[in-house]
């Protein structure tokens, strides 16, 4: 048996869960989150330039007002212009002072433009999206649920769905609590993070099984059983997330400003599910077995 009880100290990992979990949700009651412009709406900005111009010196000059955050667009005959005279900015909401100080600013750090249009538009995302988005999950997280519960035992199938759901409950916490923005990509990292996180922890419910059928024996330790098979797929998912990591980091710190928060919430998520994957759902199925193990020898209690 490994020497470090993972699965006994499995209240101490539910406690630091908590310990996020919790202030996020009241923070996200609180503060709720900063939504950019694909859920609020906002201006659009089409101008030409009198001379070509790149994206890098649109957004330096917009970050002076705080809106490095933009979606900037280059038009140009080839798809992969690097400059251009035309060029679109999708920004938040500005009130007519402040448009005319950013348009100055351009103006004087850019170049001389011509203003082909400008006006505000609604949210690319609306509440009927959102919700179709959220059905879609959970129909999901059933689909999940039945088919473990085929592959394995229902009390694996709700440990995984539990799991998913504490990996991102804990993404929306940290994103509240550092009121970092939440726009289209992040539906996209929260999609991306459930896939990955629900593959790691099946590869380690699928060692349990093979441990529970070929080495368990009746009454055995449960703790014994899951350390090991925990132990046993640790080097692959540690290989795995290390591998995932390193290629987030290089696009948060090199792929610019528009990625920073997908890449940020990718961060986050992946080594969430890591963590969920080795210390929360294992753990759970342990929680869930056990009350189990009580109700049937209740009843067999009860029928004597």
């Amino acid at each position: 048996m490994p020497k470090f009880d993972l699965a006994g100290h499995r209240k101490i990992w539910f406690l630091i869960s908590a310990l996020i979990i919790i202030p996020g949700i009241i923070c996200m009651f609180v503060r709720g989150f900063n939504f950019g412009i694909d859920f609020t709406g906002g201006t659009i900005i089409d101008l030409k330039f009198a001379q070509p111009v790149t994206i890098a010196e649109v957004r330096t000059s917009l970050a002076k007002y705080g809106l490095d955050g933009s979606t900037i667009q280059l038009s140009g005959a080839q798809s992969d212009v690097t400059s251009s005279e035309d060029v679109m900015i999708r920004t938040t909401d500005l009130e007519e002072e402040q448009r005319k100080e950013v348009m100055a600013t351009l103006k004087q750090d850019v170049g001389d433009y011509t203003v082909l249009r400008e006006e505000k538009v609604g949210a690319t995302i609306g509440g009927e999206l959102i919700t179709n988005a959220l059905e879609a999950l959970v129909i999901s997280w059933a689909l999940i649920i039945l088919y473990v519960a085929y592959r394995f035992e229902w009390k694996f199938g709700v440990a995984a769905v539990l799991a998913l759901i504490h990996d991102i409950l804990i993404v929306l916490s940290v994103f509240s609590l550092t009121q970092r923005q939440i726009d289209s990509s992040f539906i996209a990292a929260l999609l991306t993070i459930v896939g990955y996180s629900i593959n790691d922890t099946i590869v380690i419910f699928d060692r349990i099984r093979e441990n529970l059928r070929l080495h368990f024996r009746r009454n055995g330790d449960v703790n014994a059983l899951v350390n090991t098979s925990v132990y046993q797929t640790l080097t692959r998912s540690l290989y795995t997330v290390f591998t995932v990591l390193f290629t987030t980091f290089a696009l948060y710190f090199f792929g610019g400003e528009t990625t920073k928060d997908f890449a940020f919430a990718l961060l986050v998520g992946f080594g969430v599910g890591c963590y969920s994957s080795i210390f929360i759902a294992s753990p759970l199925w342990i929680v869930f077995r056990g009350w189990s193990e009580k109700r049937h020898t209740a009843k067999v209690a009860a029928a004597k």
